[in-house]
């Protein structure tokens, strides 16, 4: 087995790893349905909480407690105060009411559905009620403070669900999240069966596997891992309401696989392993970019999925991170391609490096497609898809990420005659004439 000696970022990777998911298991998991915020001191006019879509049959358990006012409650208008479900497209509408002086909060709306007025809570300072939500359609739940400078303090703890009519059974995801459970576990099983038939290939292609394949394997079994994980990290919050520690788990292995897939794909674009046993200055500048990056856009996911549906800030900086990410990936394919077409024309081995320079083409290709497509598109579904087919945009996204690794394995896969081995004198003419060709094209 030809296997080549370690880059220098090896000493480094571990550090990295071990800093980054001490700062994931710093924060407070608490990815579920059932949710605990705390209000302290907030003048806010509008507090937005949690995003759920409902069916017909949408229940609503909010239980407030340690209320506190900055002012007495008998000398305010406590019906301007209060817990109310609304759309986003309902939202606009009431803004606009507003604006217009047709009402001065947004609890006067009867576009609004009021879960609970303060008018209701006495001298009291807790309480807790059962909201039934017939309308079908995706809402946040807001608390409304129309009483300038007042600032409260509570506890909130909320849980959303839909019943389902034949069983009674609560379901604690969205309408729109329903399935992922089950489309999480069956693409278990496709890269779970995929990591047997490479672990087979590598069996059998012995005498021709390099370490990059092993790393291949590896990125292929986080992929798995982090898949039954989040399928369970699914069912539980289906079922509880709570992920019951599942999510650490998702996360962990989420964030390794982000990075090992960021990797072999700036060490696959850089030859390495395949044509040189070592990686250039500039090419170990991006694998030092594109792995603290790769950190950085796990905890941001993490901060956005702790924080709910309105942590726009978070998700800004996660998506530029990510698009910082695909691009840096980009550039050691570009250089191997830059580099291959000048040997091709003077190392006398036109035939070898023209094959390569073709496939390198090839990847680069499929590289800019899968970025592009899990990146724009997914979110242009997301965007677009009515609330009740959410779990589309997430089946398209795999399924885009697990035609990139078949691609990647079956154009990279260890094998006695492929492209970086030499050919026949009558293919070796070929290719020169080729390059010639190529060489008048451009010019």
């Amino acid at each position: 087995m030809a296997i080549p000696p370690k880059t220098p970022f090896s000493h480094l990777l571990p550090f990295i790893l071990s800093l980054s998911l001490s700062l994931l298991l710093s924060l407070s998991l608490t990815s579920a349905e059932i949710h605990f915020s705390e209000i302290r001191s907030d003048s806010r006019s509008i507090i937005p909480f949690d995003e759920f879509g409902f069916t017909h049959t949408g229940r609503l358990e909010l239980n407030v407690s340690h209320i506190s006012l900055s002012k007495p409650l008998q000398d305010l208008d406590s019906s301007k105060l209060g817990f109310f479900l609304s759309t986003r497209d309902s939202w606009l509408h009431v803004l606009n009411q507003i604006q217009d002086l047709e009402i001065s909060c947004a609890l006067q709306s009867h576009l609004v559905s009021v879960v609970y007025s303060f008018s209701n809570l006495n001298s009291n300072s807790s309480f807790s009620t059962l909201f039934s939500q017939s309308d079908a359609n995706q809402f946040t739940l807001v608390f409304a403070n129309c009483i300038p400078g007042l600032g409260i303090s509570m506890d909130v703890r909320s849980a959303m669900y839909n019943v389902d009519p034949k069983t009674g059974a609560r379901n604690y995801l969205s309408a729109g999240e329903t399935p992922l459970p089950r489309i999480f576990f069956f693409l278990f099983l496709a890269y779970f069966g995929l990591s047997g038939l490479w672990i087979h290939v590598l069996l059998k292609k012995r005498l021709t596997v390099y370490r990059i394949h092993v790393f291949m394997l590896a990125v292929l079994i986080l992929k798995a891992l982090n898949l039954v994980c989040e399928a369970e990290d699914k069912s539980y919050i289906k079922r509880t309401g709570s992920a019951h520690g599942w999510d650490v788990l998702f996360y962990i292995f989420s964030f390794l696989k982000g990075i090992t897939l960021f990797t072999l794909i700036v060490l696959i674009g850089t030859g390495w392993s395949f044509i040189k046993p070592y990686l250039q200055d500039k090419e170990k500048k991006v694998l030092m970019i594109v792995i603290p990056l790769q950190v950085v856009a796990n905890i941001a996911q993490v901060v956005i999925d702790e924080s709910g549906p309105y942590a726009q800030n978070w998700k800004q900086i996660f998506l530029l991170v990510d698009v910082v990410c695909c691009c840096a990936v980009l550039f050691p394919i570009v250089w191997s391609i830059k580099n291959l077409r000048e040997a091709a024309r003077t190392d006398g081995k036109a035939a070898v490096n023209l094959m390569k320079l073709t496939l390198f083409r090839q990847y680069y290709i499929v590289v800019i497609c899968y970025i592009y497509f899990t990146r724009v598109v997914v979110y242009a579904l997301v965007t677009i898809t009515s609330y009740r087919y959410l779990w589309t945009s997430v089946v398209a996204g795999e399924l885009a990420t697990l035609g990139f690794y078949v691609f990647t394995g079956y154009k990279f896969r260890p094998e006695v005659h492929n492209p970086y081995l030499v050919i026949d004198d009558d293919e070796e003419e070929a290719a020169a004439e080729a390059l010639k060709l190529e060489d008048e094209f451009e010019l």
